[in-house]
């Protein structure tokens, strides 16, 4: 394919343009869909004068491929062929906000705009032109790659040209956003700081480098680089918005809606920043402010997938008719974007659930999984490989030999368990305490995991958790403090924090060596109704074992069997917690909990419903509610569909509460 496809430019290259285009349909009859085919054959009919059927066929190339900047160049090509300069200036335009690496698009243009008498435009597609000329081709070539989505060969060239030519700014920012592209956020994270070291004046570096620690959840650290920027550029969109995202991540939910709303004045119809405003108001409990945004989020932009989901994750929202004609429309549309379409199912699956329609909802929660599962690259065997590693490990001898070390702070309160297990409700009522301060679901164990994991982590032969049996008292300490330290800026001066990140229950046994004193709650839920209350809910990220009865049956079955082993070397240190009895006895199970953390009954932790706090997860609203027990058995109305769950979760219907 790569050596036809060479062979076909060589002959455009040497002006064989009918030979060239024979070649290409060719191909085009082996590979169809192939974007680089398709886009041969309408380079070779606009050569061949066939301007029209390369109009066609780029239309089809586009439908395929509608990220390809060469589709808008290649247009452009052929308006410039017919004379139309105004068609040609727009489609150029297009093909360079996609793809600024390309020169021919940037000289046309130039032309273009001189041509035509604006002289101001013209020169600033020639500034373009020069800055891609002061380029090594290698830099602009992979830059193009990069634009286009050609991630391997983009990372390939512009490796290769560091390694012979040393440190390069420009080339770095470009390897640290393919690191970004392919979520290696510390290697970007790394990339960035050395080049801003080089140049601490180039603002898209930094502009990078605030994204990378947004998406890493250090978002004091982003502020600031984005406060620097704001400085240079007040008025600047995009610096503006991620102000506003890093606001979120402190919990600072009032002042990120006021600067949402800020940037709204100038763009009404943005669908985005209508559900980024909804999101920060139902986290902030007002929630029918939440509601009226992201009805106008759906308002601003046809089947999106996400708005409409996003109202009916709140649990208590109730769609009209028409909406849900317009989410059955959108759904069936074939041209709606795979994201769209797959939030629609949830959405629909829960409209139906409301209406009591239990077939249909089921048929839309078991396309909506399939969707997102055809999406996924999880491996179950790599959560249990990681599991049999920390029996290995975690022995009760090698926590013995290690008694002592670590930070000695008694701070942190974690909960731990699958989602959808009743975590939120338990987290509700401890921050009911006036000593307890609720926070988030914090990154921070998931991100010292990754570090000691260190770069490259090959997911069958990982370095973690049998690095824990390297690390000395100090080091320990040193994670404990940094832990202590960079979750300070979610805590207002309590005395204890809770930090909910479910998935910490698989580190446990880091956790108790960086923070022995630390309280550890596992939040449990009977399996067939935490399953399937996973299995009907779409997550925002991360929690990829959710998609599917067989992934979400064997990740249970595991958490089980890690569970145990915690329990048995660490007696006495973790605390299970039934969602059921939380339900049935809500004032005993509060007695426990607080017993358990040390703190003294206080009524408010009952009336838990009562407190007004900011609460990120999907059981947001439920939690702002008296405590009911309608929820606990709803798993039963779809019964005729979860014959495979119940098989594939086997004894843990049982075990779970061993």
């Amino acid at each position: 394919m790569e050596r036809e496809i060479h062979r076909i430019g060589a002959l455009y290259g040497s002006r064989r343009h009918a030979e060239g285009l024979a070649a290409a349909a060719a191909l085009a009859v082996r590979v169809p869909e192939n974007r680089d085919a398709l886009y041969l054959v309408a380079v070779g009919q606009r050569c061949t004068g066939r301007i029209p059927e390369a109009f066609a066929t780029l239309e089809r190339l586009e439908r395929l491929h509608p990220g390809f900047s060469r589709i808008h160049q290649e247009r452009g090509h052929g308006y410039v062929a017919l004379r139309d300069a105004p068609r040609a200036i727009d489609a150029f335009l297009r093909a360079v906000n996609v793809n600024p690496a390309l020169p021919a698009s940037w000289s046309l243009l130039e032309g273009l705009y001189r041509m035509l008498g604006q002289a101001e435009n013209a020169s600033m597609a020639a500034a373009h032109v020069a800055t891609l000329e002061r380029l090594p081709p290698e830099v602009v070539r992979a830059t193009a790659l990069f634009s286009d989505g050609d991630l391997a060969a983009a990372e390939h060239l512009i490796r290769g040209y560091l390694l012979r030519a040393g440190n390069h700014v420009e080339a770095m920012r470009l390897l640290a956003r393919i690191g970004m592209a392919r979520d290696v956020l510390d290697d970007a994270e790394l990339l960035l700081e050395a080049a801003l070291e080089l140049a601490p004046d180039y603002r898209a570096a930094r502009h990078d480098y605030a994204r990378v620690l947004l998406e890493r959840h250090k978002y004091l650290q982003a502020r600031r680089e984005l406060e620097a920027l704001l400085a240079l550029d007040p008025d600047n969109r995009d610096y503006r918005t991620l102000y506003a995202t890093a606001c979120v991540g402190l919990g600072e939910h009032a002042k990120a809606v006021e600067l949402y709303r800020d940037l709204l004045t100038d763009a009404p119809r943005d669908a985005e920043l209508h559900l980024s405003i909804a999101h920060a108001l139902k986290t902030d409990g007002r929630q029918a402010e939440a509601v009226d945004a992201y009805r106008a989020a759906a308002a601003a932009r046809p089947c999106y997938g996400e708005a409409y989901w996003s109202l009916a994750n709140l649990k208590t929202y109730r769609f009209t008719d028409e909406e849900m004609q317009a989410m059955i429309g959108g759904e069936a549309q074939p041209d709606t974007p795979s994201v769209d379409r797959h939030h629609l199912c949830f959405a629909l699956g829960k409209a139906y659930e409301d209406r009591a329609d239990y077939a249909r909802s089921w048929r839309h929660y078991e396309r909506g999984n399939a969707l997102k599962r055809a999406q996924s690259r999880y491996r179950g065997e790599i959560m249990e490989n990681n599991t049999r590693l920390q029996t290995e490990v975690c022995t009760r001898e090698f926590f013995a030999a290690r008694a002592g070390w670590g930070a000695q702070a008694q701070d942190p309160i974690f909960i731990v368990g699958l989602p959808r297990s009743g975590s939120t409700l338990l987290e509700q009522i401890l921050a009911s305490h006036r000593l307890v301060e609720g926070t988030q679901e914090l990154a921070d164990i998931p991100r010292i995991v990754l570090d000691l994991q260190g770069r490259d982590p090959d997911l069958d032969h990982p370095r973690y958790p049998g690095v824990l049996r390297e690390l000395e008292s100090a080091d320990l300490a040193r994670l404990g403090e940094r832990y202590l330290r960079d979750t300070r800026v979610y805590r207002t001066g309590k005395p204890f924090f809770i930090d909910k990140m479910p998935n910490n229950f698989r580190h446990i046994g880091l956790i108790h060596l960086m923070l022995p004193n630390a309280r550890i709650i596992d939040a449990r839920r009977e399996p067939m109704a935490c399953c399937f209350g996973n299995l009907k809910q779409l997550f925002a990220n991360g929690q990829e074992f959710s998609y599917s009865i067989q992934d979400i049956a064997r990740y249970y079955r595991t958490y089980l069997d890690l569970m145990a082993h915690w329990k048995a070397v660490l007696p006495g240190r973790i605390l299970t917690m039934h969602h059921e009895d939380v339900v049935e006895d809500l004032e005993g199970s509060v007695r426990r909990l607080l017993e358990f953390c040390g703190l003294p009954f206080e009524p408010a932790c009952v009336a838990y419903h009562q407190t007004e706090r900011s609460v990120r997860t999907a059981s947001s609203e439920q939690v702002r509610r008296p405590i009911f027990r309608d929820g606990l058995d709803q798993w039963r109305r779809y019964e005729p569909w979860l014959g495979g769950l119940r098989g594939a979760l086997g004894d843990a219907v049982h075990r779970y509460r061993d």
